[in-house]
């Protein structure tokens, strides 16, 4: 029999148990929805991610507290490094420039209406060869601080989104109780975290915070032209790691030194990981929507042992048989999963244009033909699987045994 006959009798079964067939597409589509939505979402992440870390550049290296295998942990605990770490790293000879970089919460008031910001303090002028060239700043309107100055600059995000009154350069505000002026606002960053800071040097981010010790959370060390960052990167960790030694009963611990590349490979390792487990997680859903397409499957033979055993009297072999009932369950399967990637794809933008507009937080979708591709197939070829069983118990009825059932 043509395969165009098969796919219409598999379709005309499937009109005909309408309700069952509908309430079995469900399932796949609500299993094929998640992996979809997860997927693009963690994808996204991972892209965006790889993205900062390869505009950086080859030759950045980032000094930070904590260990690889933690890495992510040890970005948002809040460790410092000690200002003996800085000096080692400035006493190496292939180290160029260093950004030193302090950051944490503050209160900003800003024309009577205050706010949360993620305020982060450098040494700006020292470090705005590198902060250009390598991390993107660029004013789209005023100045940049006086580092003698109580002076600012602001995010893009922050500009307009954060208080009811747009922020104008040349306004005064005041954070966590100490007035400083607005002298600049930069351009997009690229990432949603960095476009809703508050800048400051160095020197009035300890004066507004309080703090004594500059202590940074992070280093950002340009390599110099003709040197390996490798090389680089492994003597400033080998000269920390010979004082960690040193600091005999110090409760402080180890300090990743990583250059962009081997950083971007294990964020992507770390999202990877992720990724897994989120699939996995989402596929004991689109594993109930098998079984329940394998049951509906078997009830679907039991109904229609009579109309079995009259194709097989009239010349039915056994794989046009199976095939039929394995194409019932692949349209199923296929149907669910074209179901399920639009809803998939669909709530995955909704989420996206949600955190465009979410003051820290940036989150994107990932859309690809691969991953479209993936959800079509995978669910036609779940489909065939969960119903492989049920075609083959078909396959296996005798005409006559068949028809005696129903005489």
């Amino acid at each position: 029999m043509k395969i165009t006959l098969l796919l219409k009798i598999a379709l005309k079964n499937l009109r005909t148990r309408r309700l069952r067939s509908w309430l079995t597409i469900l399932g796949i589509v609500i299993g094929v929805f998640l992996v979809i939505t997860l997927l693009s979402l963690s994808e996204g992440v991972k892209e965006n991610i790889n993205h900062q870390l390869r505009s950086l550049g080859k030759d950045i290296i980032f000094v930070m507290p904590g260990e690889e295998s933690n890495l992510f942990a040890s970005m948002v605990a809040g460790s410092k490094l000690e200002e003996e770490d800085v000096k080692i790293v400035e006493r190496n000879k292939g180290v160029d420039n260093i950004v030193p970089m302090t950051y944490g919460g503050g209160v900003m008031r800003y024309k009577g209406e205050a706010k949360q910001v993620f305020l982060v303090g450098l040494p700006i002028k020292k470090s705005l060869e590198i902060l250009k060239e390598y991390h993107g700043w660029d004013l789209k309107c005023g100045d940049w601080p006086d580092p003698f100055k109580r002076e600012i600059i602001v995010g893009s995000q922050i500009e307009k989104d954060l208080f009811k009154n747009d922020i104008k350069v040349g306004e005064s505000a005041s954070i966590n109780g100490v007035k400083v002026r607005i002298v600049g606002i930069l351009n997009s960053l690229g990432s949603k975290r960095d476009d809703s800071a508050v800048y400051v040097d160095e020197n009035l981010y300890w004066q507004i915070t309080g703090t004594r010790t500059k202590e940074p959370n992070m280093l950002l060390v340009k390599v110099k032209d003709g040197y390996d960052p490798d090389k680089v990167a492994q003597k400033i960790k080998q000269d920390l790691e010979e004082r960690t030694k040193r600091r005999r009963g110090s409760e402080k611990g180890k300090v990743m030194v990583l250059t962009s590349e081997k950083m971007g490979d294990i964020a992507e390792n770390i999202l990877g990981t992720i990724q897994a487990a989120i699939i996995a997680f989402a596929s004991i859903s689109i594993l109930v929507g098998g079984i329940g397409i394998m049951n509906t499957m078997f009830t679907s033979v039991r109904e229609r042992i009579r109309e079995i055993g009259i194709m097989k009297a009239i010349g039915a072999t056994n794989n046009t048989i199976s095939l039929i009932f394995l194409l019932e369950a692949g349209m199923i399967g296929l149907i669910g999963g074209i179901g399920g990637t639009v809803f998939g794809i669909s709530f995955a933008k909704i989420i996206e244009i949600y955190f465009r507009n979410h003051p820290t937080f940036h989150l994107k979708a990932y859309l690809s033909w691969k991953i479209i591709l993936f959800g079509l197939i995978f669910s036609f070829i779940l489909g065939c699987l969960s119903g492989y069983l049920p075609a083959r118990s078909a396959a296996k009825l005798r005409a006559t045994e068949a028809l005696r059932r129903f005489e």
